[in-house]
């Protein structure tokens, strides 16, 4: 009697230990299946840039007035803060000075006093671009000083100008400057011939 409980029992035993290596090698053979469908990257760790160009303006951190930054391309395509997407632009931060400066990080709210406008341009379109600003809003009866930049991103980082504006009161719109580009990106002109782009249109 004692034999055949002896072998009951080690039967019991042998068809756990069974039951659990073949959990095992099931668990092992989906590991192995899903590190296998792991794609290797193509490109060695490279990434695509979303922009070709990017245009910036800036005035004074904490100022509470309201610059607007419009760019206009080629085809006559007009990004602002009406018409935020255009052709191959898009006007990626629009500040409208005091406004939204408030921000909420980890449930703390805190001030974001950077003053700042970005336009990218996200591909190559050949003939000039017009790059303006316009005073929309202003706290007070001051000037304001707007630092305009143009880069270009690819193949390097690539300062393509850089310069300082006065603007005097609410309505002005003015040039920062106008360049024109090649077929492959190439700029082959800058100048500050003044055209008005929106004056008139914003109520």
């Amino acid at each position: 009697m004692s034999k055949k409980i002896l072998s009951i029992e080690s039967s019991n035993g042998d068809a756990f230990t069974d039951l659990l290596f073949n959990a095992l090698l099931g668990f092992a053979f989906m590991f192995f299946i899903s590190f296998a469908l792991i794609q290797k990257p193509q490109d060695g760790g490279k990434i695509d840039s979303k922009a070709e160009f990017i245009i910036s303006a800036e005035w004074k951190d904490g100022n509470p007035d309201d610059i607007d930054l419009i760019v206009e391309d080629p085809e006559g395509n007009i990004v602002y803060f009406q018409s935020q997407q255009a052709g191959l632009m898009h006007l990626d931060r629009d500040d409208r000075g005091a406004l939204g400066d408030r921000i909420v990080i980890d449930g703390i709210e805190m001030a974001n006093p950077n003053n700042q406008e970005v336009v990218t341009i996200r591909g190559y379109m050949q003939g000039e671009y017009v790059v303006n600003l316009l005073y929309y809003k202003s706290h007070g009866p001051r000037p304001i000083i707007v630092k305009v930049k143009v880069e270009k991103i690819n193949p390097k980082l690539e300062l393509i100008y850089f310069n300082d504006f006065f603007l005097k009161k609410t309505g002005d719109e003015i040039t920062a400057l106008r360049f024109t580009l090649d077929d492959k990106g190439n700029v082959l002109d800058i100048n500050q011939l003044q055209k008005p782009l929106i004056t008139g249109r914003v109520k």
